[in-house]
Formats: structure tokens, C-alpha cells, sequence
């Protein structure tokens, strides 16, 4: 009989189950999330719980007391079914936050369970090489090359910044060791005025400072003006700064607008300065032959942000950063320490990348391609772009106007009239559940902005979609009934 104290031994069984116990709770989870996905489905998108009620429940956790696992399993699919909007609706078409592939969960699962440290190739060589797999196939499909190298981040504001870093490091090498005042002026460089404007926090965190981020006028039709670029520059160069990168976004958050790409790459051309893209979500449109001029331009780039929680639809937190200089991110992130298990630049992540500590998110896209090909892809993208634009057709046949061309997967539309405010006319129907939609500006406008990212969003979705607006335009929406009702 073991010597070992009751207590501890209850302990143990809580947090290491036996592998008996962990199929039945594996098979219990899987029960339980298949039946909320379907009444999720059926049910409003936005939230239905009582904030008091809840804040009550949750309160009752102590953690003095443990709770019979089953029901704590249930307690908490239950909250999350009623209480957060539910960007896995196939009426959810509000941010970029696609309900995941099915590959993609079953990753998150498996790199739970081995819960690689992706930051050394010496302890995680399987890992590691997938995702450096995967990255180069990313690469090549953009146009980089065969030479090009890239990692995966946290998300597109990490795969920005790296390529703030690298660009920095490029345009003045004594950077990494002195920081901006390595420079003879002040570090700049321009973004559109419709980019995601993290881009200011980055500057920030960089510590080139906020005014480094140089907002260029659009051209009336959400794209960087090139006119304004080259403008600015002139203007800054003769007050003594330095330009370093110009940043063109393949998909702005607002409209999808996709900058001129190929001019931005004449222009950092003849300054001999950075080129980044940030397609974030736009850069999914590789996948498909049919999209794939509607990002002309980025196999120019000097260093590119795609998202694959965006529209490769994985689940949160898969960022890439891909570039054709790979010897670019050793002479930014490389370090030397002596705890580390190995220090090879073009191998270990930890040499090549802000991060240290590092998931194994690459898995998520690997499976889905994997399973799915650059042909599964390209069908969702193209659905994607095909169901936005018969989004907008279903709003011009009821009297409202698009404001954008959604070349990819967004529409910003405005009323026929005047009558109801855009933000009130949002606010009807996402209090009615039927749907999520948001407002966003696009050329000095308040718009109403759709984005497909749910790869189940019907045909039939869209017409209700739209005929929600027309009836929050007018009246009311009805409201959904609550999931399981």
C-alpha cells in the first residue's frame, strides 16, 4: 500500500487523470461542445446571460473546495454558449475573427497535450522544422523565393513589429546596439491613414517614439495616396529625419482595400528604404489564383504579416512573419546566453524572433493545409469574396449604397436616407441577435461593415442579413429567440 497522504494523492487525480479517466472526459467535452456549436447556430449572436447572476456564480469558486469535473466542464461551455458574441455564427460578420477549421482545433489539442517549447530546434526538432515548413511554403506561394525564411508570432502586431525591427536594424545596424539615437535624425516611416493602427504602438515600443508613424492621406478610395507618400517624404528628408520603411496593407481593417503595392515599391526602391506589407487578412488571397492580383505587388516586399487566424480561419494567436531576408531577423533578434541548449540563428526561434517561450501555433495551419491543400483555401476565399459581393448587391436592390469595392471579403454600405443614424441602425440589429455587424469609417463616412469570415455563411445568410438592416433602418429586427429555445 503507498505511503502517500489521501490529500495528495486526491490532488494528483484532479490535475493528472488516468488515461481511462481522460477518454471519458475527452469523449464528455467532445459531447457537450458538438451540442452548444449546433444551438449556437440556431441562436442570436450576441450575448444572453444576466451580469449579476453570473458575477454571483463565479464568485462561488474558491478554490478551497474542489468541483466534480464534469459539472465544472459543463458550467463552463454553458457560459461561454450565453455569454460572448459568437464570432463562430455563420451570421457573425463583424471583425476578422473566423470560426476555426476543424485541423486547426484538432492542433490546439495535440500541441496541448505534448506542449512542445518551440523557442530551441535542440529540444523541439519536429516542432521547430514544421513550422519553418510551413513559413517557407507561405513565402514561396507569396512570390519571396526559395531563400525566404519567416516564423510564426502571437499575432499580426508581433509579425509588424518584427518587421519594424528588422527594417530598422537594415537601415541602421548600430540600431541594435544604441537604439534610435543611432541615427542622425529621427527614425520615420508611413503607413496609410486606413492601416490598423497598432502600428503607433509599435512605434512606440520601439522607442523611435509616436510621431515616427507617418499617417499618408488616402486616395479617395481607402489606398494610400502615392502622390502624399512621396510628398512626405521629400518634406521629412528636408527637415533632417530618416525614413526607414514604407508599410502597405493588403486588406485594411475598415474596407479591405488593398494599397498600391507595386508603386509603395517603387517609392521604398528609389529611397532605399523597407518595404512591408501587412496583409494580415488580405494575404490569404494567395491560396487563390482567381484573388491573387488583387494583391499584386507583395512578392516585392522586403518583409510581410499574414494572420492565420484571420482568413486561413485557424483559431487565435497564429501569426507569421515572412521575409526574403532571413539574415535580416539574426542580426535583430540574435542573443547569446548559457542556459540555452543550443544558439544556431538560422535554426533556433529564440535567435530569430521577439518571442521566447513559444507555442507550437504553426501546427494549426500546417494541419489545415495539410488536410485541406491551397485548393480548400482558395474555394474559402473565394466564397468568401463571392458572398460580399452578393451582400452588396442584395443593399443597392434595397436603396443603400456601397461605399467600397469589396474586392475581398468586406462591404461598407450606407442607408437610402438619412433617417436613422448608421451607429443606431447597428445598434438594432445586434441587439436583435440576428446578426453582428459594425460600424466603420471609410472616407470621412460612418459605414456598416460586413466581413465573411465564417467558411458556413450561406447564401441565405446574407439575404437575412440584409433584409435585417433594411428592417433596423425602417423599424425593429425581430429578435432571435435564445440558443436551445
Amino acid at each position: 500500500m503507498s505511503n502517500m497522504p489521501a490529500a495528495a494523492s486526491l490532488k494528483k487525480s484532479h490535475l493528472f487523470p488516468t488515461s481511462d479517466e481522460r477518454r471519458r472526459w475527452d469523449d464528455h467535452l467532445t459531447k457537450i461542445l458538438l451540442r452548444a456549436e449546433a444551438r449556437v447556430a440556431l441562436g442570436p449572436v450576441t450575448p444572453r446571460y444576466e451580469p449579476s447572476a453570473f458575477a454571483r456564480e463565479l464568485k462561488a469558486f474558491d478554490f478551497a473546495t474542489p468541483v466534480e469535473f464534469g459539472d465544472l466542464l459543463a458550467w463552463t461551455v454553458a457560459q461561454l454558449e450565453h455569454g460572448i458574441v459568437h464570432v463562430t455564427h455563420p451570421r457573425y460578420l463583424g471583425l476578422f475573427n473566423p470560426a476555426p477549421t476543424f485541423p486547426a482545433q484538432c492542433a490546439d489539442r495535440i500541441a496541448a497535450a505534448f506542449n512542445p517549447q518551440l523557442a530551441s530546434a535542440t529540444t523541439s526538432p519536429v516542432a521547430v522544422q514544421i513550422e519553418a515548413h510551413v513559413a517557407r511554403a507561405l513565402a514561396e506561394r507569396a512570390g519571396l523565393g526559395k531563400n525566404s525564411g519567416g516564423h510564426f508570432t502571437s499575432g499580426g502586431s508581433e509579425a509588424n513589429g518584427t518587421g519594424m525591427i528588422c527594417a530598422l536594424t537594415r537601415h541602421e545596424p548600430g540600431f541594435a546596439a544604441s537604439g534610435a539615437r543611432a541615427f542622425a535624425g529621427q527614425p520615420v516611416f508611413y503607413i496609410s491613414k486606413d492601416s490598423h493602427l497598432a502600428w503607433i504602438k509599435l512605434a512606440h515600443q520601439a522607442g523611435i517614439g509616436r510621431d515616427a508613424a507617418r499617417q499618408i492621406p488616402t486616395d479617395g478610395h481607402g489606398r494610400m495616396s502615392i502622390p502624399a507618400l512621396k510628398a512626405a517624404i521629400r518634406g521629412d528628408k528636408a527637415q533632417g529625419k530618416i525614413p526607414f520603411m514604407v508599410v502597405a496593407t493588403a486588406g485594411t481593417t475598415n474596407a479591405g482595400m488593398v494599397d498600391p503595392i507595386c508603386e509603395c515599391a517603387e517609392v521604398a526602391r528609389d529611397e532605399n528604404i523597407w518595404l512591408h506589407v501587412d496583409a494580415a487578412w488580405g494575404g490569404a488571397a494567395i491560396a487563390s489564383p482567381l484573388l491573387r492580383d488583387r494583391i499584386a505587388g507583395i512578392e516585392k516586399a522586403d518583409s510581410i504579416t499574414i494572420d492565420g487566424h484571420k482568413w486561413f480561419a485557424t483559431t487565435m494567436g497564429c501569426g507569421i512573419f515572412l521575409t526574403p531576408h532571413p539574415r535580416a531577423l539574426s542580426a535583430s533578434f540574435d542573443t547569446v546566453t548559457n542556459f540555452m541548449p543550443s544558439h544556431e540563428p538560422g535554426l533556433d526561434p529564440y535567435l530569430m524572433s521577439a518571442q521566447w517561450s513559444r507555442r507550437f501555433a504553426g501546427l494549426r495551419l500546417f494541419l489545415s493545409l495539410a488536410a485541406g491543400g491551397w485548393d480548400a483555401y482558395a474555394s474559402h476565399v473565394e466564397q468568401s469574396v463571392a458572398l460580399a459581393a452578393m451582400f452588396a448587391d442584395e443593399a443597392a436592390r434595397r436603396g443603400w449604397q456601397i461605399r467600397n469595392q469589396p474586392r475581398l471579403g468586406v462591404a461598407c454600405i450606407t442607408p437610402p436616407d438619412d433617417a436613422v443614424p448608421v451607429a443606431e441602425i447597428v445598434r438594432r440589429v445586434v441587439a436583435s441577435g440576428r446578426a453582428w455587424v459594425s460600424v466603420a469609417k471609410f472616407e470621412g463616412l460612418d459605414t456598416v461593415r460586413i466581413c465573411i469570415t465564417h467558411g458556413r455563411t450561406s447564401k441565405n445568410d446574407i439575404i437575412d442579413v440584409a433584409e435585417s438592416l433594411q428592417m433596423a433602418h425602417l423599424g425593429n429586427p425581430s429578435p432571435m429567440p435564445p440558443a436551445g429555445a
